[in-house]
């Protein structure tokens, strides 16, 4: 048994059901369980009372910081970090966008999924980040789903792949080229088989699999069908799409099913608390309310959203009806980062901006209603309750960032709205899973320089197989 000892933090952010902020405050872990939540005085005088049983082998001195439950991004394409700034910087849509790097990433191989993942995921730990979902759905040149599950093992990270898919090419009426899609029987025979052999439901799982058709104008209704079947076979396996992101995406829909995204997605029997979809940028009001009857999860990405110009979320909207939101960074080519403490500031933002038909109020979206999107946001829509709070019998995933450095200064009136309002900066610990991964702000057992060399390596020899460099 191993026992370590966060104490002291300026200010502990439990997200309990009582969202408690516990100034000078601890956290006790036993192997990769939260044992006691309390203040720092009051978590040693426990220990005194038994102190030959319960004595920590380690302490972490966490004066100067702010301590959270680790941030879940629930929804990513770790492999565009290999494609950053490409169509962004020229101002494309969404579709235009897309068709320029089709054939770019058709170039990809094991070893590009491999490093782009281990990359993504280091700086996303790196940004407060301890559970990740990923959606890759490119699967060219061998390209396996256990490619980036092994990056994220090395690591440490608690991590969602989701088995996406193509099957409707451009020859049939959808958006990407023929060379890039994938016959549905073999998708759906290779999501069964990473089921069997990673899927894990219990608590405290490392790897929960899931099932992730990419997008109405990507694969046929027969496949959206056939995965919703395919997954709810499995204890806890969810469902994973995008969907109303773009105004391009509402009007194919029409177009090709004569029904709106949503409405689509619901003749297919895509709604339930299994099921969670990436953007709704363009939801009505009607399928707001949808949403929150089925349960049904829904996972904001401001920024990528912003760089592409889809629109704004009505993050608020849905909030007040009840449908459950959590946040993700998107792919690093939409958003050309994977910062989670910046996206969550990013989210707050620009639910004040507001969006068409509604004024900007400046008290639509809070700093700590951010933060709760990132947190307990996240575990519900990925059907956790093991994490993504700080409470006895919850995971160790825990983040500290520091507020008394020169991005804080002058912030201490409220430190835990100054991780949103000022400049986001990187982690100062991490530990997921009882496990420190994050040190001082230091990644353990990883060279950050060596791994970004090669990343950049391999992002050049992509750009030259694709005839672009």
């Amino acid at each position: 048994m191993k026992t370590i000892l966060i104490e002291r933090a300026t200010v502990l952010v439990t997200m309990d059901p009582q969202r408690r902020e516990i100034p000078d405050g601890s956290v006790l872990v036993v192997d990769n369980v939260i044992s006691k939540v309390d203040t720092s005085a009051n978590i040693r005088a426990w220990i005194a009372q038994d102190p030959a049983l319960r004595t920590p082998q380690s302490v972490i001195d966490a004066r100067g910081c702010v301590v959270l439950p680790g941030f879940v991004n629930g929804h990513h394409h770790m492999f565009q970090t290999l494609t950053r700034t490409m169509g962004t910087g020229q101002g494309r849509g969404l579709f235009d966008w897309l068709k320029l790097l089709y054939p770019v990433w058709a170039c990809l191989d094991p070893e590009a999924i491999q490093v782009s993942s281990s990359l993504a995921l280091c700086e996303l730990v790196l940004s407060g980040a301890t559970t990740v979902a990923d959606h890759l759905y490119l699967f060219p040149n061998g390209i396996r789903l256990e490619d980036e599950i092994m990056s994220a093992a090395k690591l440490g990270v608690r991590f969602h792949p989701t088995r996406g898919s193509m099957s409707l090419g451009q020859s049939k009426g959808g958006l990407p080229p023929d060379s890039v899609v994938e016959k549905e029987s073999d998708i759906l025979r290779d999501c069964q088989d990473v089921i069997t052999r990673f899927h894990d439901p219990r608590d405290y799982s490392m790897v929960r699999v899931g099932v992730a058709p990419c997008s109405p104008f990507s694969v046929t209704a027969d496949l959206m069908r056939d995965s919703a079947l395919l997954a709810r076979s499995y204890e806890k396996v969810g469902l994973h799409t995008h969907l109303a992101e773009t105004l391009d995406e509402h009007r194919f829909c029409m177009q090709s099913v004569g029904k709106s995204p949503m409405a689509y997605a619901e003749s297919l029997g895509w709604l339930g608390d299994d099921v969670w979809f990436a953007h709704m940028v363009h939801p009505a009001k009607e399928d707001i309310s949808l949403l929150a009857q089925t349960g049904s999860g829904v996972c904001h990405c401001p920024s990528s959203n912003m760089i592409l110009a889809s629109g704004i979320a009505p993050v608020r909207a849905m909030r007040d009806e009840g449908v459950k939101v959590g946040l993700g960074v998107d792919g690093s080519a939409s958003n050309d980062g994977n910062q989670m403490l910046g996206e969550v500031r990013q989210a707050a933002l620009l639910q004040r901006v507001g969006w068409p038909g509604f004024e900007s109020r400046a008290d639509r979206m809070s700093a700590r209603e951010a933060l709760e999107l990132a947190t307990l946001g996240g575990a519900s829509i990925l059907q956790r309750d093991d994490i993504g709070c700080l409470m006895p019998s919850k995971a160790a995933d825990i983040i500290a960032f520091r507020i008394d450095d020169i991005e804080h200064a002058g912030a201490l009136s409220d430190p835990v709205a100054a991780l949103v309002t000022c400049s986001p900066t990187k982690a100062w610990l991490s530990m997921i899973n009882g496990r420190v991964i994050v040190d001082q702000g230091v990644l353990s057992g990883i060279d950050i320089g060596s791994l970004v060399n090669q990343h950049n390596l391999i992002s050049q020899s992509l750009l030259r197989k694709a005839g672009l460099s």
